[in-house]
């Protein structure tokens, strides 16, 4: 038998029969031991991409969507999506599959990152990561999208700790101490529970934590707790063979069915032990459910926080839910569902979907060329009711001005007549402004208008396109008026590839499952432009900006070419 090797790139995969000894009261899989099976198989893929021993540096938000249960088989996939310069995200899928129907499910996709550890002082940066499918381009692509959320979560969660410091959000009466949930223990780490250089196995104190913290909400739930999510795992600092891992769990809040449990982990050596040095190595924040005989769920008693320290805790568990439902009603929405509301708590999980949602339009498989016209090629793909359109063109101008021009709405007035009024409401920050636009009325219908989102994102490697995604949101602050009919863009946008200095190639997308006509046009027109912004650019010789001259142009023979690429899309009733 030939031997076929492991697999491409930065794969690794692990399969596990769940044994007994692997499992829980109920005899499913236990969270702890699923925990670092993961980490094993995250790490390994780290490994195989830098060549060098590396290390768990955090793990984003876990759900658990299934539970496996003793006979079944658990396979964990993990590869390496991105390399930055010493640290790496890593992708982990995991699926369990019965043996005797053969049924495969999905158990939970996260995503972690590990640095790399050379032995010595030495420092490795790390070799881009080879991209050999159109999954592995998106993944790549999305990675820095989810960087941008971790670092800026402790911002955002401060700011709703803000927020909730003036709302009355406790009430005493029949509600449990917190420090009757309080547990604290202590382990020694051995040679068994850490890697060959002596560092300790992440997910060996990822298991750990979800031991005390299971112990903690038993306490108040008097059963048997089911760990649902992880509200990441974040390692501050190494432990190696030798020191002493003291974990404190502390129920922080309840939410009726759930209960959230934090935990800090700190690290002594010897002599630290004596001297009562603690090094805050971990902390993290786990969620379960609480179910009965017949695998219903408890309601949960409420508690009562009895120190200033708990009460901090008690707002935290709360501004955590809040970003957490939030993450999750966005990132699992359909796409023909309302648009979004804009709030502080969600506002990098929707520039991180309206990012996600173009690239995978823009990738997805399928697409079928219906016109090609001189350099211009269009593409339809239809999936059950959903429309989209995808544009592309060559133009001879710098991929950097052609990113400038098409990621600032306020030029459109300029050149497209279905933009009436375009103006900045939010000015989020320089990658995420937000746009009020109204367009004319047409034969039979009112007037329209749009409140948009419009995120940019300037490339961060040559072969990565420049991106300007466009999607709508809702702001309390603009509601719906009965003199415009409100229109919705799902999903649409721009992707900019530089050839050389002087050109590029522009390619838009759009679902036009409920978008509107001017809506639809945009692609077009704006294909248009770049032609003719392109050809009077090279007669004046300014690239540097749009250029004034071209208005009088587009207006007159713009719209012409474009009817004549775009014959029949009709508007639906308002």
């Amino acid at each position: 038998m030939e031997g076929r090797g492991v697999a491409e790139g930065g794969d690794v995969c692990m399969c596990q029969p769940v044994f007994p000894a692997h499992a829980d009261h109920r005899d499913e899989l236990s969270a702890g031991q699923l925990l670092k099976w993961m980490d094993a198989t995250a790490c390994l893929a780290a490994e195989k991409h830098a060549g060098v021993s590396c290390v768990t540096a955090s793990m984003d938000d876990i759900q658990f969507e299934e539970a496996a249960r003793v006979g079944q088989i658990i396979t964990i996939k993990a590869k390496v999506n991105r390399a930055f310069k010493t640290s790496m995200e890593v992708g982990i899928k995991v699926t369990v599959q019965d043996v005797l129907t053969n049924v495969e499910k999905i158990v939970s996709v996260a995503y972690a990152t590990y640095v790399a550890k050379p032995v010595g002082a030495g420092k490795i940066e790390l070799e881009p990561v080879k991209l050999l499918s159109t999954e592995d381009q998106v993944e790549h692509s999305l990675a820095i999208e989810r960087r941008r959320i971790r670092l800026g979560y402790e911002q955002v969660f401060q700011n709703l700790m803000q927020e909730s410091n003036n709302e009355d959000t406790f009430e005493e009466e029949d509600a449990v101490s917190t420090e009757l949930t309080h547990v604290q223990s202590t382990e020694l780490v051995q040679p068994p529970h850490a890697n060959h250089h002596g560092n300790t196995f992440g997910g060996q104190i990822m298991a750990w934590m979800e031991t005390v913290a299971s112990i903690s909400a038993s306490r108040l739930c008097r059963s048997y707790p089911v760990l649902k999510s992880v509200n990441m795992f974040k390692f501050w600092g190494p432990s190696v063979v030798g020191d002493r891992l003291v974990f404190n769990a502390i129920v922080n809040n309840t939410f009726q069915n759930s209960v959230e449990v934090g935990v800090r982990v700190e690290a002594y050596n010897c002599e630290e032990w004596i001297k009562n040095q603690a090094r805050h190595i971990n902390s993290a924040f786990l969620i379960f459910n609480a179910l009965n005989d017949n695998g219903e769920l408890l309601t949960l008693p409420r508690i009562k926080p009895t120190t200033q320290d708990g009460m901090r805790r008690y707002r935290g568990a709360i501004a955590r839910r809040r970003i957490r439902l939030t993450r999750k009603c966005i990132l699992s929405a359909k796409v023909d569902e309302p648009s979004d509301l804009w709030e502080q708590s969600n506002q990098a999980y929707i520039s991180y979907s309206n990012i996600a949602a173009l690239t995978h339009l823009a990738a997805k498989p399928g697409w079928e060329i219906t016109s090609t016209l001189d350099d211009i090629k269009i593409w339809t793909h239809e999936e059950g009711d959903m429309l989209s359109l995808k544009v592309e063109m060559q133009v001879k101008i710098p991929s950097h001005l052609a990113f400038s021009l098409l990621s600032d709405f306020t030029l459109r007035l300029q050149w497209d007549k279905h933009f009436l009024t375009c103006k900045v409401l939010q000015a989020v920050n320089e990658d995420e402004k937000i746009y009020y636009v109204t367009s004319p009325p047409m034969t039979g219908h009112k007037p329209r208008d749009f409140v948009i989102l419009v995120s940019k994102r300037k490339t961060c490697e040559p072969s990565e396109p420049y991106i300007v995604a466009v999607k709508s949101v809702t702001i309390t602050s603009v509601p719906p008026s009965s003199e415009y009919c409100r229109s919705e863009i799902l999903c649409a946008g721009f992707q900019i590839y530089s050839h050389s200095d002087n050109s590029c190639t522009v390619s838009s997308s759009a679902d036009l499952s409920c978008v509107s006509f001017p809506a639809v046009l945009h692609v077009h027109i704006v294909m248009f432009l770049l032609t003719v912004w392109s050809s009077i650019s090279n007669t004046t010789k300014k690239k540097s900006r749009f250029p004034q001259s071209s208005v009088w142009l587009l207006r007159h023979s713009l719209f012409h070419e474009v009817e004549s690429v775009l014959p029949s899309f009709h508007q639906s009733e308002c």
